[in-house]
């Protein structure tokens, strides 16, 4: 288990507060983005940043189901990215 040696654990934990730091940006960029074309990237964004909290605490944990939960995360959002952009473009998902 990688939590035995010290200086991954403090790795982990600074790479962790640095993901929560692009997270809380990105919540700031879909508040009070200027468009909905920014909002709709920053939420792309966010879910990018999403993942590596997962897998950190899939590498602190040892537990590798989380690899699963955070290849999941990447594909709704692809998804729901592609969505909200064919929405934005032509008014309809399904044609």
């Amino acid at each position: 288990m990688l939590t035995t040696f010290p200086i991954i654990l403090m790795g982990i934990w600074i790479s962790a507060a640095l993901f929560m730091m692009a997270m809380a940006c990105n919540l700031y960029r879909i508040v009070i983005g200027p468009s909905l074309a920014d909002r709709i990237a920053a939420l792309d964004s966010l879910s990018i940043n999403a993942i590596g909290p997962i897998l950190l605490l899939g590498m602190n944990t040892g537990q590798r189901s989380t690899i699963d939960a955070a290849i999941l995360v990447a594909l709704l959002s692809f998804l729901s990215t592609a969505a909200l952009c064919k929405y934005l473009l032509r008014g309809m998902i399904i044609e």
